[in-house]
């Protein structure tokens, strides 16, 4: 490449991306003519053109548009929805092929990108950061990333592996040294993969199990995570060694991923004991298979013979040892080549691992012969020499082990009460332990942790069903840790824990299966960490005063320091968001973290983090690394927990540069965020007592105005129901969990996840941004104040993030299409007074917003982004228009017409394409 970073800075970075959206529209035109004739491109071209001019505010046009979508009919209607879903599948492949264009050419310039290692490690050697605070903070920092299952991709699997070959084929595109021929051949299959889209059913005919789910989370291991993670860890080895070169640097395993599917039981039947089991099984299968292609890829290079290399004496020892552990047609046959005869032997207990007692019964006795190796392979090699394919391999084990992925097992803290319950009643402990007052349960649950002696009958039929399945999860619990080792399953959640006692009710459960034991000499084991799920806005306030009773406990605090003395806390944005309004959540969020590490000070216990944000605005989400900036960064250096949901999986994760990239992005910034810490300028401006009196404030009158209406107005309720499509989502078959807990229509009990879906689908967005306006407004009118809020977003991470994620959702959210929706409501009158008061809501937040950005428009500060959400709003249009339509037909009808449902869902998918991480 000729240009220098600045011309190629001052260039239009986005008219690659528009040549690769125009390129891809021509060749789904050219299949839309051959699929269903010249008519099918002609219509869906002129309902884009009237789209266009819609959003010029032609009213004429926009009631043409409607005439024109109400007279579509079958087949052509559903060939339209078709079409516009499958354009915005095809602009997700090219951005995604652009952020991989943009990312090669920093790297052909000067490999300093925003975000990358190399920038943040460049950047604390310009302004003096001594070596010893990095390695201090590198020795510290860990970031664990787990993925769940819900929401899971409405996408099939079958539709993403196509979307992988098209994004594989634009790549080679890309490539200056194609000749003619072979441009021509990659463009033809181009258009082989896009017609074998369109000939693919985007629905899935049943509702996935959980073990399609496991086998979805696992995909991403098997395609990507499983090199990038070495890799990651690295580049940022060989950085800090290039700038900090008098130093010998070795970075520590600071980030891993786990995973929830087949682990979390909260509100899903499906995952039972045996299924989890079969989970962990199959993580094992998949990380065999990775380091059997790893050793035998070793094999074909280690090649030294002991004619031409000493090779070190307890390798020598060790191929003497293990000399008949092999037969004959298992060996290698050439002697002298002693680490292919090695690395045979080391095949051989790989594939007996869990079958045999002569395979390996530990990832550590594997990882010590690829240590082995290594210390051997170093005594023959130049000073400085690495074999950087064994170094991957070994830091794969140490961040893979034999379980893959550490599974976290999650349950709801009823279900444990109620197997309490039973089980004291059982033994005459208490006649109803779940109507004891929490000092009464508190006092009991104690009496028997610090009590050796068992509590369970021996005969399982002395208790119901519920309760002996409960009882299964811990001995299961107790088994997965001989069989796949005790890093397989670390941590046990509590859902919706509102006591102590919540917690204290799982660690007597694991007490009873020899998980948590207590010796008669007071000695504590303990392989299983307890952790607290805070949802609810009540539940955050209480969290800091459950915590400080736990820590007083003297028992507790053993059961801690066998667990490095850390607690895990998860934080749950859904439900918070849910019960209170995005911006209250998020404060409180913000506020327990302060104040629950302020606690843990005090008793010198050390806190992990756990943030359960989902991938929609609407549930927390947005950047990994914007996550991370926004989170009080004195709680950043013990530990950062996070969920990366089912619907940014395939965004993050499928393809190699996009992932290498969104990890290194949040591995630089909470090393930088982390490092920022011991700086007291930032410290004083995170704890500004003037700007946290301002966001209780508004954070108070956010949470009045959401309350109002989602709570206090007695038809919100059946609008919400009406004027989205979540009586539909049901049968869209995307996630093995029930919509609601327990099968009940009350508000409480809908999970947040489709609570979230409904409102994107109707281009609403409500729980993304509803209510901010009325809090932000109190310090937008005067002056003074909106200097405050100004320097706010100037300076502290956490209301910057918050201010962006809020604009982010009111420029994707559509009010002149979500407008359309109202209409089927049955209550006209009732429909657009709600809709009149989100709004005023809406302007008054967005007036708000860019008083305090100082902007003229939303999101004038990432002008990529906001052209991206600008192009795509009005192609969402027509399925909006499409969608509504279907839905009144689909539901005048008493019986259900299966066809108007499969077009109703078409749209749905379509949508969730077109706003991407709003779904």
């Amino acid at each position: 490449m000729t240009t220098t970073l600045e011309s190629a800075k001052a260039e239009n970075n986005s008219s690659p991306l528009r040549r690769d959206v125009k390129f891809l529209g021509q060749l789904l035109g050219n299949v839309l003519v051959q699929q269903g004739g010249q008519d099918l491109l002609d219509k869906v071209e002129k309902i884009r053109e009237m789209t266009k001019s819609l959003r010029n505010n032609d009213q004429l046009s926009y009631q043409e548009l409607k005439n024109e979508i109400a007279a579509l009919q079958l087949p052509q209607r559903q060939q339209v929805i078709r079409a516009f879903a499958i354009y915005f599948h095809l602009v997700n492949i090219a951005e995604q092929n652009h952020r991989i264009r943009r990312r090669r050419e920093y790297q052909l310039l000067d490999g300093n990108q925003p975000g990358s290692l190399e920038s943040t490690v460049s950047s604390f050697k310009e302004n003096g950061v001594e070596a010893d605070l990095i390695k201090n903070v590198i020795d510290k920092l860990s970031m664990e990333l787990i993925i769940t299952a819900h929401p899971t991709e409405s996408t099939r699997r079958s539709v993403l592996e196509i979307h992988k070959r098209i994004a594989l084929l634009l790549h080679q595109l890309d490539q200056t040294v194609l000749t003619s021929r072979e441009r021509e051949e990659v463009q033809e299959k181009l258009f082989n993969e896009i017609t074998i889209l369109w000939q693919t059913d985007e629905l899935r005919d049943r509702k996935p199990t959980v073990m399609d789910e496991v086998a979805n989370g696992l995909y991403y291991f098997d395609e990507t995570l499983f090199e990038v993670l070495p890799q990651i860890h690295e580049e940022l080895q060989e950085t800090l060694q290039k700038h900090y070169s008098s130093e010998e640097w070795h970075v520590p395993n600071i980030l891993r991923f786990g995973s929830w599917i087949g682990g979390d039981r909260d509100g899903n039947p499906n995952v039972t004991p045996s299924l989890t089991w079969e989970t962990l099984t199959k993580h094992r299968k998949l990380a065999l298979r990775k380091y059997h292609h790893a050793l035998t890829s070793l094999m074909k290079q280690m090649s030294q013979s002991t004619k031409h290399v000493q090779i070190s004496e307890e390798l020598v020892a060790a191929n003497k040892k293990d000399a008949a552990f092999l037969q004959e047609d298992e060996k290698w046959k050439v002697e002298h080549e002693a680490y292919r005869v090695k690395i045979a032997i080391m095949l051989k207990k790989l594939k007996l691992v869990g079958k045999d007692t002569q395979g390996y019964q530990h990832a550590n006795e594997f990882l010590e012969d690829l240590l082995q190796i290594k210390r051997s392979f170093e005594q023959h090699s130049p000073a400085g020499s690495r074999l950087k394919n064994l170094d991957q391999l070994i830091r794969q084990v140490e961040l893979f082990g034999f379980h893959l992925a550490t599974l976290d097992i999650r349950n709801h803290s009823g279900e444990h009460e109620a197997a309490i319950t039973e089980i004291f009643r059982s033994v005459s402990l208490s006649d109803n332990y779940s109507a004891l007052e929490e000092e009464e349960k508190v006092a009991l649950l104690t009496g028997v942790l610090e009590d050796p002696r068992p509590l369970l009958l021996p005969f399982a039929e002395d208790y119901s069903g519920e309760t002996r399945q409960m009882i299964e999860v811990f001995t299961m619990i107790k088994e997965a840790h001989r069989e796949f080792g005790d890093r397989a399953i670390e941590v046990y959640l509590v859902s919706m824990t509102e006591s102590v006692s919540d917690l204290l009710e799982v660690l007597v459960l694991a007490k009873e299966a020899g998980v948590y034991r207590l010796h008669a000499d007071g000695r504590i084991e303990s392989k299983l960490n307890v952790a607290p799920l805070l949802e609810t806005i009540d539940d955050l306030i209480a969290g800091p005063a459950i915590m400080e009773k736990l820590f007083s406990m003297d028992f507790y605090r053993k059961q801690l320091e066998k667990h490095g003395n850390v607690q895990e806390i998860m934080l749950g944005y859904s439900d918070g968001s849910k019960d209170g309004g995005t911006l209250t959540a998020n404060w409180k969020l913000y506020k327990a973290q302060q104040e629950i590490h302020g606690v843990a000070e005090k008793y010198g216990v050390r806190l992990k983090f756990f943030h359960g944000r989902g991938g929609s605005l609407g549930r927390g989400g947005g950047p990994l690394y914007r996550s991370i900036l926004s989170q009080p960064a004195e709680t950043l250096g013990d530990g950062f927990k996070i969920t990366e949901q089912g619907e940014v999986l395939s965004s993050r994760y499928s393809l190699y540069d996009i992932s290498y990239r969104s990890l290194e992005q949040a591995t630089s910034t909470l090393l930088s965020a982390a490092a920022n810490v011991s700086s007291e300028a930032e410290q004083n401006n995170i704890r500004s007592k003037e700007w946290e009196k301002m966001m209780d404030e508004m954070s108070a009158a956010a949470l009045q105005k959401y309350q109002e209406l989602v709570f206090n107005d007695p038809d919100f309720l059946t609008y919400f129901k009406q004027a989205t499509p979540l009586p539909e989502l049901g049968s869209l078959n995307i996630g093995s969990r029930p919509m609601s807990r327990k099968g009940s229509e009350r508000f409480e009990d809908l999970r947040a996840i489709p609570w979230v879906f409904a409102w994107t689908q109707s281009r609403q967005l409500l729980p993304a941004w509803y209510a901010a306006g009325t809090g932000l407004q109190r310090y937008t009118e005067a002056d003074e104040q909106l200097r405050l809020l100004q320097q706010m977003y100037q300076e502290w991470p956490f209301f910057r993030s918050t201010i962006d994620n809020l604009q982010m959702a009111l420029m994707k959210a559509d009010l002149t299409a979500a407008r359309e929706y109202t209409a089927m409501v049955d209550d006209q009158h009732m429909a657009q007074r709600i809709f009149s008061e989100i709004e005023n809501e809406y302007n008054r937040t967005k007036d708000a917003i860019l008083l305090i950005t100082r902007q003229e428009q939303l999101m004038d500060h990432v002008p990529n982004i906001k052209e991206s959400i600008r192009l795509r709003n009005p192609y969402v249009d027509p399925l909006s228009f499409l969608q509504v339509e279907l839905i009144s037909k689909l539901r005048e009808n008493e019986q259900i017409d299966e066809e108007l449902l499969r077009e109703a869902l078409l749209t749905i998918n379509g949508i969730a394409a077109g706003l991407r991480n709003t779904g």
